[in-house]
């Protein structure tokens, strides 16, 4: 008998996923887009950063430098970072250096990108940078007037600590570093792998689970009552049980192809700007073992939900306007599991369905099994999937369910 109902339930499954993939579109959004998404933002990002900061480096910046004196040592390191650099005193009245004055609208204006003010007093310089801090012009021209300043005042403080008779490097760092940081890390590559694998491939894997679902959830619900072919559906001899289960396990695998794709292209990406962090994580079997049943049951659940929800919708249109929320609910739980620190995690957090698989994932990706997270996150799972599982086949079960209803 559980043969013919598996039996059943996978020639239903077939049908679904041939109809649903049909279209060239369907394949596109199920396949290339998750597969591709990834590793074109991880390639574009860094090509379009690289491209403005380097255009940034070679454009020209206008500085009005306002002082009574100025050291030639520093305007010479302004000449020499591609500044066109234009002398005034200091304007009278100022309270503060900071003071803008009238000086803000030759800013707003863009006749000048950043405005230096000098004051010497006696052996100290006080100085100020005026800038327009919503113009990536006048930002960089502000950030190369204070790395020359900043070079001036190490020169200048090595030249006044040797002029006393003391050695500028020992004064100046008599504490230092034995080694390097990475030397001194005891994690394993493996373990480091895990540790940013654990940041990534859960947000990734519940927004897509979730997202992935939907379409396909109303499709083979909802949607199909609208086209008129669930009542030959209906005709087959299989029971509603079966039909949930064929129409779940369809869905299961059209969201898990695209969930594949998606880490698949995640990880592309993540290789190809940080080469040596990924590599293989150092997780043992039990942790894989449990991964898997931590990713069917967070997939158990949000299938049996959409297509619970779905069912019940009177119309296409419907279901999307009551998933969609739903699915942007989702966010929440996956972004508060990033900052939970694991560490010193309390019980009570994998006892809070959806969030306590998400964490899960974590800890098993670090290789943490911990009886205790283990046992309650699988206990609430298991009822939580029953209960979703069970409103589903209550849905599918109604007399209703071939009309539209009122």
């Amino acid at each position: 008998m559980s043969r013919i109902r598996f039996t059943q339930m996978r020639v239903v499954a077939k049908k679904e996923i041939i109809e649903f993939i049909r279209d060239w579109r369907t394949i596109v959004a199920l396949i290339l887009v998750p597969l591709l998404l990834f590793p074109l933002l991880f390639i574009a990002f860094p090509l379009v950063m690289q491209s403005e900061a380097q255009e940034l480096q070679e454009l020209d910046v206008d500085v009005l430098v306002q002082s009574d004196y100025i050291d030639s040592q520093i305007l010479f390191g302004l000449n020499e970072s591609n500044m066109s650099i234009t002398i005034e005193s200091l304007p009278s009245g100022l309270e503060s250096l900071s003071q803008p004055l009238n000086d803000s609208s030759l800013l707003r204006s863009y006749q000048y990108d950043a405005i230096l003010r000098l004051q010497q007093t006696n052996d100290t310089w006080i100085y100020s940078v005026l800038y327009l801090s919503t113009s990536e012009q006048s930002t960089e021209a502000r950030n190369r007037v204070l790395e020359v300043l900043n070079n001036w005042e190490t020169n200048e403080t090595i030249q006044r600590i040797e002029a006393g008779g003391l050695d500028a490097d020992s004064t100046l760092n008599p504490l230092r570093w034995d080694g390097t940081i990475a030397d001194a890390d005891v994690a394993t590559k493996g373990e480091q792998a895990g540790l940013l694998l654990s940041l990534f491939i859960p947000f990734v894997l519940a927004l897509w689970t979730a997202s992935a679902a939907v379409q396909p959830a109303i499709d083979m619900t909802v949607g199909e009552r609208e086209r008129g072919t669930l009542e030959a559906l209906l005709s087959l001899p299989l029971s509603r049980s079966e039909l949930l289960m064929g129409k779940w396990l369809a869905v299961v695998t059209i969201t898990g192809v695209g969930v594949a794709l998606q880490v698949a292209g995640l990880l592309f990406g993540i290789a190809f700007l940080a080469e040596d962090l990924v590599n293989v994580p150092s997780i043992s079997i039990g942790s894989v073992l449990l991964l898997t049943l931590a990713v069917g049951l967070y997939g158990t659940m949000i299938v049996a939900l959409y297509l619970s929800l779905a069912m019940r919708s009177k119309s296409v249109k419907e279901a999307g306007t009551v998933l969609t929320p739903i699915t942007l609910a989702m966010i929440v739980p996956i972004l508060l599991t990033q900052f939970i620190n694991l560490d010193d995690v309390e019980s009570f957090w994998f006892a809070i369905p959806f969030v306590n698989v998400l964490l899960a994932l974590r800890e098993l990706l670090l290789d943490r099994i911990i009886l205790e997270h283990v046992l309650i996150w699988i206990s609430v799972s298991v009822f939580v999937s029953a209960l979703t599982i069970r409103y589903a086949a209550k849905q599918f079960s109604r007399e209703d369910i071939v009309t539209s209803r009122s």
